[in-house]
């Protein structure tokens, strides 16, 4: 079948698309995405026509400087009164042009990637008579919120997701939790779990005989728990700590880092490398958002992946995964004598742990959940061809 996939990330950085992309394109399927502002030498997947829409940069500056700084008090509270709309703003503007920009491109499905997509999905659907596919990557109106409250719109999404969810033809999320939260919000009867997970590597890399740091992967943001990951670096000196990914750059100028390594954003590939030669995974978020307390990150994949036992927040779905397979040692959201405690348990169990996360890897692996996205499609064509 014909795919178009929307998103308003840059797909280069975005792993789940890539790889529900390129995998529905290994078995077929004609595959175009449609991003925001992708970068022009990113080498595109094999198999998969990736375009550019733009939405331009919001609050952000093109002169802004390299290196953030600490905004003082009054332009601080004028972000916080001005996000809502400069983040409306930004998503009016491309997707009128991811509008264009997906022009004449055929599809017999459309699959929207998070909400912010999702009424542009059903649009361009029913123009071309596509099936519609939403795929939540999160619990939308559950994330973070670190600008004014905007009731009036957030009551007007809701009402919004309802109704364009229940009009796609299938529903898929990123954990069981999620997929709970909609069933129980929307009434939703079928909601698909194709989890964050990667495909198993040919030759896991060689990790070290004993752990000698700790690496936190991802966003660096408020309420990902960076800041207990500071203090713990202080408790665990014998231990390198680093924290590695792209940055909210309004945060990152206030963050007081500790031990803790602070670096930009890398390739997978890097990642994963700099992850196996330290030993141990920073899984961390905070417990006060209801997304994140059902969140499965990629982080945690990553990890698996890799094969390195994690230390992680004892917070809903992420806690009851790690414990199910024991792939490493919990501690309290905002403890951070008790995640230094935590370190020091995954270095104690170290050889223990390894071996649980190596005999978990099949279970968490693309290679299942892969599977059912195939399965999804294998649905949708067959309804299509009755």
């Amino acid at each position: 079948m014909r795919v178009l996939m929307l998103v308003t990330s840059d797909v280069a950085g975005d792993s789940r698309v890539v790889r529900e992309a390129t995998t529905l394109a290994a078995a077929g399927h004609e595959v175009t995405v449609v991003g925001r502002d992708v970068p022009a030498g990113w080498e595109r997947p094999a198999g998969v026509t990736v375009l550019s829409a733009s939405g331009g940069s919001g609050l952000k500056r093109p002169d802004a400087p390299a290196t953030p700084r600490v905004l003082p008090l009054h332009l601080r509270a004028a972000r916080w009164a001005l996000l809502p709309r400069h983040n409306a703003s930004v998503l009016a503007r491309w997707t009128a042009d991811a509008e264009r920009v997906a022009g004449e491109v055929p599809a017999d499905v459309v699959h929207a990637h998070d909400f912010n997509t999702l009424e542009l999905g059903a649009r361009l659907a029913d123009r071309r008579r596509a099936q519609l596919v939403y795929d939540s990557h999160e619990f939308w109106s559950g994330r973070p919120r670190t600008s004014r409250p905007t009731p009036l719109a957030a009551r007007r999404a809701i009402a919004a997701e309802a109704a364009l969810g229940a009009r796609a033809d299938a529903v898929i999320t990123v954990g069981d939790g999620v997929a709970r939260l909609l069933r129980g919000r929307f009434g939703w009867d079928s909601v698909d779990v194709v989890r964050n997970t990667f495909p198993g590597l040919e030759g896991p890399p060689a990790l070290p005989e004993r752990p000698v740091g700790a690496v936190y992967s991802g966003r660096m943001a408020p309420y990902r728990e960076l800041e207990a990951i500071a203090a713990a670096s202080r408790e665990v000196p014998e231990l390198r700590f680093t924290a590695i990914g792209p940055a909210d750059p309004t945060w990152l100028a206030a963050y007081e880092p500790g031990r803790v390594e602070v670096r930009p954003s890398v390739p997978l590939p890097e990642a994963e490398a700099l992850l196996a030669s330290q030993g141990l995974a920073l899984v961390t978020h905070s417990a006060r958002w209801p997304n994140h307390r059902v969140a499965l990150p990629n982080k945690l994949f990553s990890a698996v992946r890799v094969g390195a036992p994690v230390v992680a927040t004892d917070v809903e779905e992420l806690a009851k995964v790690v414990r199910a397979h024991d792939l490493g040692t919990l501690y309290a959201p905002g403890d951070a004598r008790g995640l230094a405690r935590a370190v020091r348990e995954a270095v104690e169990r170290w050889p223990e742990l390894c071996a649980n996360v190596r005999a978990a890897q099949a279970e968490l692996s693309w290679e299942v959940d892969g599977a059912t996205l195939l399965g999804v499609y294998e649905r949708l064509a067959t309804r299509r061809s009755q």
